[in-house]
């Protein structure tokens, strides 16, 4: 821009120059051509006096003095039109001068004028004619340089001026573009004010401030949404990674850095290939075909836990395609199949043993192949089959209902130690037959629960000390309050639980000794039923056991 200003205002003082010194030239040469208009007329006047007083008597002595031809040149034209006189030539040789413009307009209108220009165009004739009172007209001719004459001479002189002028001009250009762009240089684009510029600037200036608003408004609205983006991708447990149509990383979350277990730091600032940060064949095909712009899914193995690898592809352009790889675990999901798996084999176990006792022993009786002194024997075995099968069925829809919290159990105040004190007694015979010894102590502590389901609860943390006891082994039983708390803490000195079967003894069916617990009976469901029957009241299942010397199982409320 100061370059431009430089040039425009060098550009238009040459202009200026060129156009002042033109017509500057033009005004003098018409005021000098005015000038000598009127002094030939005048001379004329001069003329017309003294030939009408002296006639040819003037123009002789105008002759004799010598310098006729070295002023105007001075005419005398009969009336015919021959020439009378003339101070520059012999008269006789002149020829006749009645169709020159200015004597015939001088013989109509008694004064003519007229100009003629020299072939050249060097030099022009200014031609003054009166007539006189006895007919003939006197003619005064003056000749000078022509206007372009003039101007030609001129052009060396205006060639040396503008060489001057210009160099002057150009200094002082630059001086005053410096000072017409000083302002606009000093100005502070972080912080535009518009009283600090020319007041044509002003509203350039508002817009940018205006401008700058915006920008600033934007990017703070964009430094939000990238914050939060960072705050959601980075708090999520899946891991998140963006890709370019070049496989090329743009962007990722700590949680797929953690999950692909790659030091993203060791990569540098440079580009980071995505497929270098799993070179599985799952996980290349998932993010090959998200950038051929197929929505793709597979499994990985990683570490001893199972993930599912989703891509979905972003268009960048019409044919370019990135993609955006999703990575989920599905360990636990995974493994709730399999539990549910299991949990279906373990339930048709279940029913269908009963089911085939009870079908048997009534399909022997049916065919009368039992003695009549048998059949109480074999109804009391249909009736213990069937009661067990009832019990399972019943436990199964329990733990449904507690699963749903879906249980509709009147809550009150409960003494958990009248509770576990009535348990402990019904657990005596059992107890007895099992060669264990059990006992109770501690203090009431009331709780608001459902009565029938807390006694479920203690009654099968006990039954479970007793039937996995060893012959003369103990179960204590003990209800305090610690620190406010109500507990039941029910130990025994049995087996003890295996540390790999510790996770999973609160599991439906699942037993730690299956052949033991073939030779036990019963459901498999007990401490499935405590530990929902705990969510349920709020409360906290505790288990400590060491393999060989004994549980202990507290419940805290």
């Amino acid at each position: 821009m100061k370059r431009k200003i430089y040039w425009n205002m060098c550009l238009v003082a040459l202009f200026s120059m060129v156009v002042a010194t033109l017509v500057t030239t033009w005004l003098f040469c018409r005021d000098l051509q005015e000038q000598m208009q009127l002094a030939v007329r005048t001379e004329v006047r001069y003329l017309e006096s003294a030939v009408e007083v002296s006639g040819k008597e003037y123009l002789a002595h105008l002759a004799s003095r010598g310098d006729g031809n070295n002023i105007n040149r001075i005419t005398w034209i009969g009336e015919d039109g021959t020439v009378l006189y003339d101070s520059y030539a012999d008269s006789e040789s002149l020829e006749n001068h009645r169709d020159r413009p200015e004597v015939v307009s001088a013989f109509q209108t008694g004064a003519g004028e007229s100009v003629r220009i020299s072939d050249t165009l060097a030099e022009q004739t200014y031609y003054y004619a009166r007539k006189l009172t006895d007919g003939t007209i006197i003619r005064v001719a003056s000749t000078t340089s022509s206007g372009l004459a003039t101007m030609v001479h001129t052009v060396p002189w205006m060639i040396v001026m503008a060489v001057v002028i210009f160099g002057v001009t150009m200094v002082l250009a630059e001086l005053q573009t410096k000072r017409i762009v000083d302002p606009i240089n000093r100005l502070d684009p972080k912080n535009p004010q518009a009283e600090q510029v020319y007041d044509e600037l002003a509203p350039l200036v508002r817009r940018l401030e205006k401008q700058k608003e915006t920008i600033r408004e934007q990017m703070e609205t964009l430094r939000e949404k990238q914050e939060e983006f960072t705050a959601i991708t980075e708090n999520m447990r899946e891991g998140f990674i963006v890709v370019d149509s070049k496989a090329d990383v743009i962007s990722y979350n700590s949680s797929a850095v953690r999950i692909l277990g790659v030091d993203m730091e060791k990569n540098g600032n440079g580009n980071i290939n995505v497929l270098s940060l799993n070179r599985s064949n799952s996980f290349r095909q998932v993010v090959d075909e998200a950038l051929a712009g197929q929505r793709c899914e597979q499994n990985l193995d990683l570490n001893g836990r199972h993930y599912q690898i989703i891509a979905n592809p972003v268009a960048e352009s019409e044919n370019r395609w990135g993609a955006v790889v999703v990575i989920l675990d599905v360990t636990e999901q995974q493994n709730r199949e399999g539990l549910r798996r299991e949990f279906t084999a373990n339930v048709s176990h279940e029913l269908k043993t009963p089911l085939t006792s009870i079908s048997g022993y009534a399909e022997i009786m049916k065919n009368g192949l039992v003695p009549a002194a048998d059949m109480g024997r074999f109804s009391e075995k249909i009736y213990v089959e069937a009661q067990r099968l009832i019990t399972l069925v019943g436990d199964i829809i329990k733990l449904s209902r507690l699963d749903e919290g879906n249980v509709e159990l009147e809550k009150g105040p409960v003494d958990l130690y009248q509770i576990a004190s009535e348990v402990v007694k019904r657990m005596g015979d059992m107890a007895n037959k099992a060669g264990v010894a059990i006992d109770i102590k501690g203090s009431p502590a009331v709780v608001s629960g459902a009565a029938q389901l807390l006694d479920e609860m203690i009654f099968n943390i006990c039954e479970n000390a007793v039937k996995y006891n060893k012959p003369g082994g103990l179960v204590h039983v003990t209800v305090v309050k610690e620190k406010g708390h109500p507990t039941v803490t029910v130990e025994d000195t049995g087996i003890g639980i295996p540390e790999e079967d510790k996770e999973r003894i609160f599991e439906r069916f699942y037993r730690v000794d299956k052949s033991h617990s073939k030779q036990i009976g019963g459901t498999g469901l007990g401490l499935s039923i405590v530990k929902h029957g705990a969510i349920y009241h709020q409360a906290k299942v505790e288990m400590e056991s060491r393999l060989g010397e004994g549980t202990r199982i507290r419940l805290v409320f």
